[in-house]
């Protein structure tokens, strides 16, 4: 459990030296060599293929956000003629929300692509063991979990969550059902780590917007790891303060993921970026067909 009003420092997985200079290389993509966003033009969108079901995109958001994030990458890929979804994320629990949003994948007829953000990444790691219908996984500068970990142990050794006070992050409001506490971002927090390369009216706005986090999303241990049997991709930030490039890439590169290093944004590029995340998406949809899955 996170100790309040302090959260507990988040253990690194590698060392920052080291894996900073990984974010550097350039190369297939595959099994942690990045492609860099900014080298790719936009690719046409397939989301089926001859003799296939096409591919359902379900996006799931993450903390102190909701499905808005996504509305850019949506909208590209409705105007594509893609199905897609976004799943509620209660961010409450992070095995009732895996429960929650594999309930929703259920009800999906035919093959799903499940894209997380933040700490939605634990959560399609989680949903997407639960349902047989998930094809691959898209982690947008999110968690990907090993069994046994929670959302706390991944954020890495240079976040602010590590290194700032809890005082100066967050907001407590207490008084939940079940005795746990609920987390706002400060707007100091949101503005200038959080969503720190939007227009600052924007990122406010974001901010006043903010749906609550209840501890016990970022505190309990992962039931499931579905990237260890489902092909992966991660799109990462260089400018992300909230969960480090750096984490980002041991995570990427031990699930064998597509990596995909996208040079600033923050934690919020799927906001201020869209295209560039869409672009990952096609990425894993074409790759899927292709695949005939």
């Amino acid at each position: 459990m996170l100790g309040l009003p302090r959260l507990r420092r988040s253990r690194a997985i590698a060392t920052a030296a080291t894996l900073a200079a990984s974010l550097t290389l350039i190369g297939t993509g595959h099994a942690g060599l990045p492609t860099t966003a900014h080298a790719q033009g936009a690719a046409p969108i397939h989301c089926t293929a001859q003799g296939r079901q096409p591919i359902t995109v379900v996006f799931v958001h993450g903390a102190w956000a909701d499905s808005s994030s996504w509305n850019g990458e949506i909208k590209e890929l409705q105007d594509a003629g893609c199905a897609v979804r976004a799943a509620d994320n209660p961010v409450e629990n992070l095995t009732t929300d895996s429960e929650k949003v594999a309930a929703f994948v259920r009800t999906i007829p035919g093959p799903v692509l499940l894209v997380g953000h933040s700490y939605g990444g634990a959560v399609i790691s989680n949903a997407a063991a639960e349902v047989d219908n998930v094809v691959g996984l898209v982690y947008v500068d999110a968690a990907a979990p090993a069994v046994g970990e929670p959302l706390s142990a991944l954020d890495g050794s240079t976040s602010v969550i590590a290194t700032k006070p809890a005082s100066e992050l967050f907001q407590q409001v207490p008084g939940t059902p079940d005795g746990n506490t609920n987390l706002l971002l400060t707007e100091n927090a949101f503005v200038n780590y959080f969503g720190d390369d939007l227009p600052r009216a924007q990122a406010r706005q974001l901010w006043a917007s903010q749906t609550m986090t209840a501890t016990p999303a970022i505190d309990t241990p992962s039931r499931y790891a579905a990237w260890k049997t489902l092909p992966s991709w991660y799109f990462i930030s260089t400018g992300d303060k909230i969960i480090t490039p750096e984490s980002e890439l041991a995570m990427a590169r031990r699930a064998h993921s597509h990596v995909t290093v996208f040079h600033g944004g923050s934690h919020l590029t799927l906001v201020s970026h869209p295209a560039a995340v869409t672009a990952v998406v096609t990425r894993a949809l074409s790759a899927l067909l292709a695949e005939g899955r």
